[in-house]
């Protein structure tokens, strides 16, 4: 027969087609409290043995009751630590529910339950962790795994409301027209209404925030505004005049107009490089030099600096890194070994190399004390801080200028990075040897 109807008078009905019936009514799990109550499995030490609570629970809608507390014995752990599961074991067969322990094995996982629809059906209570050499089961060895069987939703009154309620008892109250459930000592509201008083642990003060407010919500702005400095787009300028009054201002040479095709020779200053047909040497006389030489001398010093203002490169023929002497005399940065003598080993550790920290930054803006122009510094310059050079111990890489720390040798930095490659290529050998070896090993 396909179709089945049960139960009515007079017909037969199995134990499994009440299993089925009650299935759908209620689900599988304990009747009881969440916390302590029914079936729960405790450690107490007092043996190779856990305790379980009486309570009631339906299994596959089959019932099960304990009226007493039950002792569970479990084997000692041989060779490894071993987690044990306690178990509701369901055996239509055996028409029964027992107390069983499912077994571990030592060192691996809770073991897997039998969980069939028409045969054994194991509902767990709790993972016994068994510890190697324990003579007592602690309760810290003993993690729960019940699940419990739900509640019904009901509609009462205040004076009518379910006695006995099991935790999470749900309801509506007519009397109030507000959802309520039992805490486990008391009805509370499900969505109750929040109010600034009845909000714990609700600050005294608020810190300020960055934040904005739409002009119509300000209070108490002001009628009028006492003007500060700012700027306006041409175009936002109401009532601009049409002439202006000369005042103090500049042109650029080529907006000029009518000028004269040559100049009486006045005091004035020219820079090195506009001026053609210079010596290539001078005889030393007597002179001194201040502290910097200025724009219009031969070197333009870096102090901060003046030169990454306008350091595009051009012309042609070979170029050459350089030193630049205290007196501003410039050398060829040379290396070959016929300008060196005393050639020996140089330790450098690469450790500290790798400590270093590439950085980002901006040059500060100069003021140029001829002209009173203010160059804006360049922008987004990639290098390393010549202080933390120094205090990683690369000091040899560290430019110093009347005693102070000026600048750095980044042509020597290739140098200082020659052990750290060497050190990875050493490290990088190793392993694919110790590969080769494994793979000619399988």
């Amino acid at each position: 027969m396909s179709i089945t109807s049960y139960p009515f008078d007079d017909q037969p009905v199995s134990e499994g087609q009440f299993s089925y019936l009650f299935r759908e009514l209620q689900s599988t799990g304990v009747a009881d409290q969440v916390n302590g109550g029914g079936f729960q499995v405790i450690g107490d030490s007092s043996g190779m043995q856990v305790k379980v609570n009486p309570g009631f629970a339906l299994i596959r809608g089959h019932a099960i009751q304990s009226t007493d507390t039950e002792i569970v014995s479990l084997d000692a752990a041989s060779t490894s630590t071993r987690i044990d599961r306690v178990v509701l074991r369901l055996d239509p067969a055996a028409n029964a529910i027992t107390l069983a322990v499912v077994k571990g094995t030592p060192g691996g996982e809770a073991p897997a339950l039998t969980q069939s629809d028409t045969g054994v059906y194991e509902f767990p209570l709790a993972s016994v962790n068994v510890g190697v050499g324990v003579a007592t089961i602690a309760a810290t060895a003993v993690t729960s795994e019940r699940r419990f069987i739900g509640n019904t939703v009901g509609g009462w009154t205040s004076s009518t409301r379910p006695q006995s309620p099991r935790i999470g008892r749900l309801g509506l109250n007519v009397s109030t027209n507000a959802w309520e459930y039992w805490t486990g000592s008391k009805w509370a509201d499900l969505a109750p209404v929040v109010t600034w008083a009845s909000i714990s642990g609700r600050p005294n003060t608020f810190t300020p925030s960055s934040h904005t407010h739409d002009w119509g919500d300000v209070n108490n702005k002001p009628t009028t505004y006492k003007p500060t400095a700012h700027t306006h787009d041409w175009d936002d300028v109401l009532n601009k005049p049409s002439t202006y009054a000369p005042s103090s201002h500049s042109h650029s040479w080529s907006s000029i107009t009518s000028k004269p095709s040559t100049f009486p020779p006045s005091s004035h200053s020219h820079s090195w490089s506009s001026i053609t047909s210079r010596p290539s040497t001078f005889p030393p006389s007597s002179h001194s030099h201040s502290g910097y030489l200025t724009s219009g001398s031969t070197i333009a010093w870096a102090n901060g600096s003046k030169k990454p203002h306008n350091n595009s490169a051009s012309g042609s023929g070979t170029w050459y890194a350089v030193w630049v002497e205290g007196n501003g005399t410039f050398c060829r940065n040379t290396s070959s070994i016929k300008f060196k003598k005393n050639v020996r080993d140089y330790g450098i550790d690469p450790d500290d190399v790798l400590a270093l920290r590439p950085v980002i930054y901006d040059r500060k803006d100069q003021l140029d004390e001829e002209t009173g122009e203010v160059k804006v510094g360049r922008k987004n310059e990639v290098g390393l801080i010549a202080e933390e050079v120094e205090a990683a111990g690369l000091n040899w890489l560290v430019n110093y200028l009347d005693g102070e720390v000026d600048g750095l040798r980044y042509d020597l930095l290739g140098v200082a990075l020659v052990p750290v490659v060497q050190r990875q290529a050493a490290q990088i050998e190793a392993l694919s040897e110790r590969l080769a070896a494994l793979e000619t090993a399988a």
